[in-house]
């Protein structure tokens, strides 16, 4: 098996320019090119309305960042057609996205609809917001947002099945979750190796992760 040190990275053929990269890959047709729109219509809400899942990306001054964001089918608030806003929920604090849009606030997402092929896509600026009238419907579980991320969209289109069905993610007959060590087991292997096995278990077991999904007191 080649290794990175069996390689040259700087002598690979490698793309320096928009001319060379097309003339590889090719040019969209019109309908593909020209399908990004300003704003969201009746069936960028519906997926919206659909999907439990996104992954958010920014940029700031030491690099770029993707982070997945999730919540019951429905929880990104449409605010208007060129305004949607993402509650923020209790996590490991380390906020990257967070600071990079403190940097930039450009933000790219792609929203989710488990057992759909395509995707929504929605680039924009973000700003974070404290309290806002909308945060009363962000309630889950008695739990209110203490934060939320208010995106402008800048371009909203949707991205074709091709992914999916090349990865065979959405079919259940090609998950293999055992292929990988569990979490807990990753924690001690990696961050929590000083840290006592039986502490590390407790944190990550099912059930004290499930409490500290919507912790009441926020």
């Amino acid at each position: 098996m080649t290794t990175t040190s069996d390689l040259d990275l700087a002598s690979l053929p490698t793309i320096r320019s928009a001319e060379e990269l097309t003339a590889l890959i090719g040019a969209p047709d019109a309908a593909v090119r020209d399908k990004a729109q300003p704003a969201l219509v009746a069936q960028d809400r519906e997926f919206l309305a659909a999907s439990p899942l996104c992954f958010v990306a920014t940029r700031g001054p030491d690099g770029g960042d993707v982070s997945p964001k999730g919540d019951p089918a429905g929880f990104t608030h449409v605010i208007d057609d060129r305004t949607i806003a993402i509650p923020e929920r209790a996590g490991n604090k380390r906020i990257d996205g967070f600071h990079n849009l403190l940097h930039d606030s450009r933000v790219a997402l792609i929203f989710l609809v488990p057992g759909q092929g395509y995707t929504l896509r929605v680039n924009g600026r973000a700003r974070l917001v404290t309290d806002a009238p909308f945060f009363d419907e962000m309630v889950v579980r008695g739990h209110r947002p203490l934060l939320a991320m208010v995106v402008e969209v800048d371009e909203v289109f949707n991205h074709c099945p091709k992914a999916f069905m090349r990865s065979g993610a959405w079919k259940p007959q090609t998950w293999q979750p055992e292929s990988v060590m569990p979490y807990a087991e990753l924690a001690k292997a990696k961050w929590r190796a000083s840290d006592p096995p039986e502490e590390v278990d407790a944190h990550y077991s099912p059930e004290a992760y499930e409490r500290s999904l919507y912790p009441s007191g926020d």
